[in-house]
C-alpha cells in the first residue's frame, strides 16, 4: 500500500502538549526545584548504584518499598497508594479507569491542560467550567455542571497551575457530597501551599489526591509521582497501568528521597521567601500585574506578552513559560521560582525591558495642535 490508514479520529483536533525544550542560562519556565538532590542523598544514592540496583532485572511493578513509605507517612496502608511515572502516568491511567466513550470529565480551565488532552485522547467527552476573571472556581456553576451532566472525574488542581489559587476546602467537600464521580484533587504543588485534602479521605471514597517528586524534591528528570486513594480505586487503577513503568533507579531514588524528606524542608521554606520576593518585586515594575499564588511559581500579566517572552529569553537568556495565547489567560507569563540569584537576574531583566518599553512608547507618540497626545503620523 502507498498510503496509511488515518490514526483514531478522537485524535484529529488534539494539539500535542508541547514540553518546549529551550536553552538559556537561567531557566524559569517548568516550576522545577532550582536545586539538585543535596550532596549527602547524591552519596547514598551513588552507593546504592553501585551496589543494590541490578539494571539487568525488571523493577518491581508496584513500588512496593516506596507505597510503603508513603503510605506510613500518611497515615495509610501500601493498598491506598499508587506509585507512577510522574503524575502524568496517573493522571493517563484515571481518565484510562473512568472515562473513555460516553463518559465525562469535568474541568476547570485554565489549568494543567493535560487533563483535556488526555480526556479527549480516549473519547472521553469534556465539559468546562470556566474559572473566573481572579482565577478562582465558581462553585455553582460547578455545582450545577455536576447536577445537569453527571459526570464520571471531576478534575481539581489545587494550587492550579498555573495561576497558583487554591481551591476552597469547604467547595471540594460540596463537590464531593455532591456526586459519586471520582474526583481527583492534584497536589503536586502541597509542600509549598501546605493544605490537603487528606484528612477528607475517609468519609469520601470517591477522593482521590495526587503528588508528586518533580517539584519540591527535585526529581522531576526521574519522573515519580504517587496517588492517594481508596483501596478500591486503586485496585481499579492497576487494571490500565503499565506493569513496569516506574524504573528501579526512579524507585531507588524516590524511597530515599521520601525517607529523608526533613533535609527538604530548609529548600522550601527558601522557596516560599523566595517567592514572596518575586511577588513584591514584580509588583513594583510599571505595566506589570501579578497575581497571588500558593505554589513555587508566579503568574502575571504584561501587555505585549509575547515579545516579553521574546525579549528575556533572546536579550537576558531567562526563559519563562508564555500563556498568552491560552484562553483566560491572555497576556500572561508564568515565572517559576527560581534561586535568590536568579530571581534577581530575571526581575532585572523584566524592569529593564519595561523601562525600554515606556520609552518606546513615550517617544513614538507627540503632541497634535490640540494638545491631545497622538501617534507620530497620525
Amino acid at each position: 500500500m502507498k498510503r496509511l490508514r488515518p490514526a483514531r479520529p478522537e485524535l484529529e483536533d488534539i494539539a500535542p502538549y508541547d514540553a518546549k525544550d529551550v536553552r538559556a542560562e537561567v531557566r524559569l519556565s517548568a516550576n522545577e526545584n532550582p536545586h539538585n538532590l543535596p550532596g549527602e542523598i547524591l552519596d547514598k544514592l551513588a552507593d546504592r548504584v553501585r551496589n543494590d540496583i541490578d539494571f539487568n532485572r525488571y523493577p518491581d511493578p508496584m513500588c512496593t518499598h516506596v507505597r510503603t513509605l508513603i503510605a506510613e507517612a500518611n497515615g495509610l496502608e501500601p493498598g491506598n497508594v499508587l506509585v507512577g511515572n510522574g503524575g502524568d502516568e496517573i493522571i493517563l491511567d484515571v481518565v484510562l479507569a473512568w472515562g473513555g466513550p460516553d463518559r465525562t470529565l469535568v474541568d476547570l480551565p485554565p489549568t494543567f491542560a493535560m487533563y483535556g488532552i488526555d480526556a479527549r485522547m480516549t473519547g472521553t467527552r469534556v465539559v468546562e467550567v470556566p474559572r473566573g476573571a481572579d482565577f478562582e472556581i465558581d462553585g455553582d456553576a460547578l455545582l450545577a455542571a455536576i447536577a445537569v451532566q453527571d459526570p464520571d472525574i471531576i478534575v481539581v488542581s489545587s494550587p492550579n497551575n498555573p495561576t497558583g489559587t487554591m481551591a476552597p476546602e469547604a467547595l471540594l467537600i460540596d463537590v464531593l457530597n455532591a456526586t459519586d464521580a471520582l474526583v481527583l484533587v492534584d497536589e503536586a504543588y502541597f509542600e509549598f501551599s501546605r493544605q490537603t485534602m487528606r484528612p477528607h479521605m475517609e468519609r469520601h471514597p470517591n477522593l482521590a489526591i495526587l503528588r508528586t517528586f518533580s517539584k519540591a524534591f527535585s526529581l522531576a528528570g526521574l519522573r515519580a509521582g504517587y496517588l492517594l486513594a481508596h483501596e478500591d480505586v486503586i485496585r481499579e487503577l492497576t487494571k490500565v497501568r503499565q506493569p513496569y513503568s516506574v524504573n528501579r533507579f526512579t524507585q531507588v531514588a524516590a524511597a530515599l528521597t521520601f525517607r529523608e524528606r526533613v533535609v527538604f524542608e530548609g529548600g522550601v521554606r527558601e522557596t516560599m521567601r523566595n517567592r514572596d520576593r518575586l511577588l513584591h518585586g514584580l509588583a513594583a515594575i510599571d505595566g506589570v500585574e501579578v497575581f497571588p499564588t500558593e505554589a513555587n511559581f508566579v503568574l502575571f500579566r504584561v501587555e505585549q506578552a509575547p515579545a516579553v517572552w521574546r525579549d528575556l529569553l533572546h536579550d537576558h537568556s531567562v526563559l519563562i513559560r508564555d500563556f498568552s495565547r491560552t484562553p483566560g489567560l491572555e497576556d500572561c507569563l508564568r515565572v517559576t521560582v527560581g534561586s535568590e540569584d536568579e530571581n534577581e537576574r530575571f526581575l532585572s531583566a523584566m524592569e529593564e525591558i519595561m523601562v525600554s518599553k515606556r520609552a518606546a512608547n513615550h517617544f513614538g507618540m507627540t503632541a497634535t495642535p490640540t494638545g491631545r497626545i497622538g501617534k507620530i503620523g497620525e
